[in-house]
């Protein structure tokens, strides 16, 4: 009897180990039926990651409720809680979702034209014309002018006044982007601020702000690693979120 019951000790303490054991997890990431190749595979949970070949093909150390990111800047992001059922298996397929195009950003700028302004000169040499108009009329002496004629330097003036303008203002000024900031443009999907960082979409730019202002984003510039980029913005997530909750309080 104690034989027995040592056996299925052992037995059920061989599967709980080789359960909790790392293996290396095939998979595929496709979309539209086509495969996906330089796909970021990241393994949150043990902070190891792959890429994916031109075949859409990926290899990587898992073990159960694992989390895997699937990254790809045209893409949205997918995340994967890893089963024992996927282990077994031992070949996944991931579906990715293609991002919309996005149009360029369209700056309005306002254009402002001046009224063409009359001045007690300009009436007085409607004046003066008129009289001289008159003059030839009743005398029958020419002076050397065309009656209603167009009086060029004066219309001259007036073009030249209508079409100054002030100088164009943009409706939208943008602030320039820093290195950090553009590092998280080009490698951190936008879902991963509000899925993982629990942020809502109001905040994102402000906590950008906060981690730009860390002396230790400027590192990751050096060694631009989306791991470590995320690492580091789930640790100033945690300090960002505490601030918050300390400026309402």
């Amino acid at each position: 009897m104690k034989v027995k019951l040592l056996t299925t000790i052992s037995f059920f303490t061989y599967q709980l180990s080789v359960s909790q054991s790392e293996k290396v997890l095939h998979g595929k990431v496709m979309s539209n039926n086509n495969p996906l190749n330089k796909v970021e595979v990241i393994n949150k949970t043990a902070k190891t990651s792959t890429r994916t070949n031109n075949l859409g093909e990926f290899s990587i150390l898992v073990k159960s409720r694992d989390s895997l990111l699937f990254f790809s800047k045209d893409y949205f992001f997918t995340r994967l809680k890893i089963t024992q059922e996927n282990i077994d298996q031992n070949n996944i397929t991931v579906n990715m979702v293609i991002k919309p195009e996005e149009l360029n950003e369209v700056v309005i700028t306002n254009i402002k034209f001046d009224r063409v302004k009359t001045s007690q000169q300009n009436i007085d040499d409607i004046k003066l014309a008129k009289d001289a108009g008159s003059l030839e009329k009743y005398t029958g002496v020419y002076n050397g002018t065309i009656t209603n004629g167009t009086d060029f330097a004066r219309l001259g003036k007036d073009l030249v006044s209508l079409f100054k303008t002030e100088d164009d203002k943009p409706v939208k000024t943008k602030t320039p982007k820093t290195d950090f900031k553009k590092l998280v443009a080009a490698s951190i999907p936008d879902d991963f601020f509000i899925k993982n960082l629990n942020l809502k979409p109001e905040e994102k730019e402000l906590f950008i702000e906060f981690c730009d202002a860390d002396p230790r984003s400027k590192n990751l510039l050096e060694n631009s690693n989306i791991l470590i980029t995320m690492d580091f913005m789930y640790a100033k997530n945690e300090m960002f979120k505490k601030l918050k909750t300390e400026s309402q309080n």
